[in-house]
């Protein structure tokens, strides 16, 4: 908000610099001296920031689709940040409203006995003194406007425009979170069910192999030691399924929260196994994006304007007020048997009050905005390092993630080899049948700990994305 009593009062020259700028902001940090990152894959440039504001859809996974766009309108957390605009929106009118003249509507009505208004009047046992009782109505209109010659109403309006963008930024970054749980949890959700099929397959080849060494065992070809460390094996193997299972339920009760529904609604829809058909292609972001991007940067940005502004209210009060006011109204009196008496009235006024001696409270509360607009400034700069701190290992876990699946899809290829090389064995009689179960079975160890990575690079997509502030809709405003 423009402030032109600061511009017409070069005397102010603290408080100009204090609350009609905040410089502070990016003097405290100044991320446009970092141009890129220390860990950062290969990325494609970021064209439209539709890759942020929707970067789920690059998954194209519909249910994930579906379960985000349900939990933008049923969410409570994301209801309950919506109230909390509302509310902010009408401090911002209670902090504006004071840069206005206010009137006040007043009216009062009854009887009355006036004092002035005695007359004699013959009785019973003479003359006597009668003080009338009159029906008495009176009213009018009150004006007062103080006149912000220091700029002190223009920076507590500007405060709570402020805090109001900082409550917005809350609101954003409740959002951003809520759509990286649900894709994370999702993705979860999907590589644990795709771990507890390859498992059901892995206790099935145990419990063949089991039945193979009980064969061998009958015939004397193996001893029972052979026999009860297979057992031991196959139970281990069956142990897994349970916790899995557990795993399974419980990131569908995650999602059921989060989706604002019961468990039993969701359950159903989430059965089906599989991981989404594709990956999303990561944006070209630098630092300097971030500001733009995450809101925990934002809020930080709007706590330091509101200090600043709070401050520039704190100097204001070291100085006079200019108070206008104006007062115009009527009151009448009737009085049995006499006409009316009426009385019209109107005043106008200004006052002028400075403070003189106040024990120090003044300069105090300065020194304490000061040091608010010093923590809100440090709390800025705080801020951006960890965002930086948040992508950097954001990057590095996306960095580990494709390199363990590229080692597991080549240990997997090799594994699939020598399960074919054994099955061929297996048929022209160069190896036993136990020789093929564990060939299989290796293979389908290496297939379970690649759906592991595929889950991993997976979420740390969504790890970077969250990091980068994406998943809520930047207007002009933001």
């Amino acid at each position: 908000m423009n402030k032109p009593y600061c511009l017409l009062l070069p005397a102010l020259a603290v408080l100009l610099h204090t609350g009609c700028s905040h410089d502070l902001v990016t003097d405290k940090a100044n991320p446009a001296a970092l141009a890129a990152w220390h860990h950062q894959p290969d990325t494609q440039p970021l064209n439209d920031t539709a890759d942020l504001k929707k970067w789920w859809g690059g998954f194209q996974d519909s249910l994930l689709n579906e379960l985000i766009s349900q939990a933008l309108s049923s969410n409570q957390d994301l209801k309950i940040a919506n109230a909390r605009i509302q509310e902010a929106l009408a401090l911002v009118v209670i902090g504006e409203s004071s840069l206005y003249p206010s009137i006040d509507l007043n009216a009062t009505g009854g009887q009355e006995k006036s004092l002035n208004r005695i007359f004699a009047a013959p009785g019973p046992q003479g003359m006597a003194l009668i003080m009338p009782t009159g029906n008495a109505v009176s009213g009018g209109l009150n004006a007062r406007w103080e006149i912000d010659l220091f700029g002190g109403r223009h920076f507590e309006a500007d405060a709570a425009n402020a805090q109001f963008a900082g409550i917005e930024a809350e609101q954003h970054a409740i959002q951003v979170a809520l759509l990286a749980q649900i894709a994370g949890n999702y993705l979860e959700l999907r590589g644990v069910q795709a771990r507890m099929e390859l498992v059901r397959q892995q206790i099935a080849l145990q419990q063949k192999r089991q039945i193979a060494l009980q064969l061998y065992f009958q015939q004397g070809l193996v001893n029972a030691t052979a026999v009860s460390r297979q057992h031991t094996q196959l139970r281990s193997n069956e142990s897994a399924l349970p916790v899995l299972n557990q795993a399974a339920e419980q990131l569908i009760h995650r999602l059921s929260v989060l989706l604002g529904q019961t468990p039993a609604s969701l359950e159903n829809r989430l059965s089906a196994a599989g991981m989404p058909p594709a990956l999303p292609v990561l944006p070209n972001v630098l630092p300097t994006n971030l500001l733009s991007q995450r809101p925990d940067l934002k809020i930080a940005e709007a706590q330091v304007n509101a200090a600043a502004d709070q401050l520039g209210t704190a100097k204001a009060n070291l100085y006079p007020r200019l108070v206008l006011q104006a007062n115009a109204g009527f009151g009448a009196i009737a009085v049995g048997g006499f006409p009316n008496l009426a009385d019209s009235v109107y005043s106008l006024g200004s006052g002028l009050t400075g403070p003189i001696f106040n024990a120090g409270r003044i300069r105090a509360q300065i020194t304490a905005a000061d040091a608010r607009l010093e923590q809100a400034a440090t709390t800025y700069e705080k801020t951006f390092l960890l965002a930086m701190e948040d992508v950097e290992n954001a990057y590095v876990s996306h960095d580990t993630a494709k390199q363990r699946l590229q080692q597991l899809s080549e240990a997997e290829q090799s594994a699939d080899t020598a399960y074919r090389h054994a099955e061929l064995l297996y048929q022209h009689g160069g190896s036993d049948y136990l020789s093929q179960l564990d060939a299989e079975f290796n293979k389908l160890n290496i297939q379970e700990e690649k759906t592991k990575a595929q889950t991993s690079l997976r979420v740390s997509y969504v790890s970077l994305y969250r990091a980068f502030g994406g998943g809520w809709e930047a207007t002009e405003k933001d």
